[in-house]
């Protein structure tokens, strides 16, 4: 199917502008969540906490915000998935509640077995968060089965498959990636020198699986691949991510960690964009039965719907990526540990 700018397809990019802005926000914070436990010193690791401390809360509003914008664009999309994926979304929300409970109770207490309690929950649960993240694109990318009233006929069990747990896998390698990058940025000191020789590591950790999951997907997901053959000018998007993570070590190795940071940014993006190629104009993608399918025309709400909340998207989204400008840029700069930090 060709792309055409009709109202559908604006939509489809909005949602994945959202989800995108997530995963490039959001990611970071996990990724540092991710890393927490490698640090031994309570010094560290509040040095670490607090690099995200500002802006944790306002990333995650991006989630809230994508999943606002499913349900009012693609109303059956959000019902199927949210009831199909029943138990992994009420296992991510648990696991971000634990995550945001142990950035705001670790400090509360002095005693070293309360602050140990809540760093493991902390970096258990940003782990968890972004592995169940992966693990639903990658159902998604593999197709659920769905019946002809577009209804979820699988098992919970079902969704955990090889696949997916190898896209949930890299999700968590990126999210790792992204996070150290950002600690690089916004620490100095010690802590800064030990967290840029991890850089590296997260980076080969990444590569590694993103080229296992490409392999897998290629030989065993032909349909992601299908839209990017047919229209090759696309190659450029997997062409510009190789260059993105590539460009990471040599920011990193020339310590210009703001281009290191854009760069996995970027690589960020640019994978975000391939999903979204991939699964065009596919939204659930039903297998073993892709008649059953939810796409973008089929799952949409009415034209007068779409237009409306388009108008209200054009005057609200400017506003929220003003906010989130001010708000990193009040917050720019290195971290210093104060009375009133975590």
């Amino acid at each position: 199917m060709n792309f055409s700018f009709d109202l559908n397809s604006i939509w489809f990019m909005l949602v994945g502008v959202l989800f995108t802005g997530y995963a490039v926000l959001d990611g970071f914070d996990l990724g540092v969540g991710a890393l927490h436990l490698l640090t031994r010193t309570d010094e560290h690791r509040r040095i670490m906490m607090n690099s995200i401390g500002p802006v944790w809360d306002g990333n995650e509003v991006w989630l809230v915000t994508g999943g606002g914008a499913l349900f009012a664009a693609f109303p059956m999309v959000y019902a199927t998935a949210f009831s199909g994926f029943y138990m992994a979304l009420m296992l991510l929300l648990f696991a971000l509640i634990f995550r945001a409970v142990a950035i705001e109770f670790r400090s509360k207490q002095p005693m070293k077995w309360w602050r140990n309690l809540w760093d493991v929950s902390f970096s258990v649960s940003s782990i968890v968060s972004g592995l169940l993240l992966g693990v639903a694109m990658g159902n998604i990318a593999l197709g659920i089965p769905l019946d002809g009233e577009h209804e979820f006929a699988g098992t919970f069990l079902g969704l955990l498959n090889p696949y997916a747990l190898i896209v949930g896998i890299t999700t968590v390698a990126l999210f790792m990636m992204h996070g150290a990058i950002y600690v690089v940025l916004k620490t100095e000191g010690e802590l800064h020198e030990k967290v840029r020789g991890w850089v590296n590591n997260t980076i080969i950790f990444f590569v590694i699986c993103y080229v296992t999951t490409t392999m897998i997907t290629l030989i065993y997901v032909p349909h992601m691949t299908e839209y990017i053959k047919a229209h090759p000018v696309l190659f450029i998007v997997p062409f510009l991510n190789m260059l993105a993570v590539a460009n990471i070590p040599r920011e990193i190795y020339h310590r210009r960690d703001f281009r290191a940071f854009l760069s996995s940014c970027c690589a960020v993006i640019a994978l975000m964009a391939l999903f979204g190629i991939g699964m065009f104009p596919y939204l659930i993608y039903s297998q073993p039965n892709p008649e059953f399918s939810l796409d973008i025309y089929n799952a949409a709400s009415s034209q007068k719907t779409l237009g409306i909340m388009l108008i209200i998207a054009g005057i609200g989204m400017p506003l929220v990526l003003a906010y989130t400008t001010a708000v990193y840029r009040v917050f720019r700069g290195k971290v210093k540990l104060e009375p009133t930090s975590y």
